[in-house]
């Protein structure tokens, strides 16, 4: 027997290869896990986190769809300025309209003015007539006669000056309502004649029929006024400028003349001088 028999050996037990294995195979798991788990946490603390959104996909329908959206759009639009196109023909037309429609009243009553002085000249030219074969008539029989043999033919002072003047003015035209200098109706001569020597007509034929004192035509002196027609409703005045002649704004067709009593008989006369 070996001195050394008894003494154990120091060599440790082996292990199997089984165990072995088993325990290199845990110890790399781990050390799998722990280089992956570093790896992820450096790159997670090296990048940030991105989130991806995913945009739809513009399919056919939704093609059609904003073609459809963008031609109702235009349709709009052009329907819009059509519309405001006929909206401003309608105010134009309107306007024109408007401006048509004064323009025919401006006539109308331009026309209807007309008419009424023909109508009154007419009615004046007809009394007249009527005045002057009563009168021829009543001269014929003797009860009123249209003479001045017994007033005076000759004018001195203020009925000279009227006289003058009155003279002045035939051959110029006849106007209704004007009052000179280029035109006249029968009163406005009259009233602007004897302005002339400083005495205040009234404007109208009616009215100077009755401004002075009623004479006889048969006692007439030169710048009496005559008048045809009533005291008071006269509708025609002259003035008498002696020797059996008067000069007055007569109508439109003669204007201011110079005529015989004879022409025109007067119904009446007064004295304002």
């Amino acid at each position: 027997m070996s001195h050394t028999a008894h003494i154990r050996s120091h060599r440790k037990p082996r292990r199997s290869a089984s165990t072995l294995a088993m325990r290199a195979g845990v110890a790399g798991g781990v050390l799998s896990t722990l280089a992956v788990a570093g790896a992820s946490g450096s790159a997670n603390a090296a990048e940030p986190v991105t989130q991806t959104l995913e945009l739809p996909t513009l399919t056919a329908d939704l093609a059609t769809q904003a073609a459809k959206s963008a031609d109702a759009m235009q349709q709009a639009a052009a329907n819009y300025e059509l519309r405001a196109e006929r909206d401003a023909a309608a105010a134009n037309a309107a306007k024109q309209a408007k401006a048509d429609l004064a323009e025919a009243k401006k006539k109308a009553e331009a026309k209807k003015k007309a008419e009424e002085t023909a109508r009154r000249q007419a009615a004046e030219r007809a009394t007249r007539s009527a005045d002057r074969t009563t009168l021829s008539a009543t001269a014929g029989a003797g009860s009123v006669s249209v003479s001045t043999s017994t007033g005076s033919s000759t004018a001195t002072g203020s009925a000279a000056a009227v006289i003058s003047f009155v003279k002045a003015q035939v051959g110029k035209a006849y106007v209704s309502g004007a009052t000179g200098p280029s035109a006249y109706d029968c009163s406005g001569l009259v009233q602007t004649a004897f302005r002339q020597v400083g005495i205040s007509l009234p404007r109208v034929s009616q009215d100077q029929s009755t401004a002075g004192t009623q004479v006889s035509l048969s006692n007439l002196q030169p710048g009496d006024i005559l008048y045809w027609g009533g005291a008071g409703s006269a509708y025609h005045v002259g003035v008498y400028v002696g020797d059996g002649m008067f000069v007055g704004a007569q109508n439109p067709s003669t204007g201011v003349v110079e005529r015989p009593l004879s022409y025109d008989p007067p119904s009446g006369a007064v004295r304002v001088l």
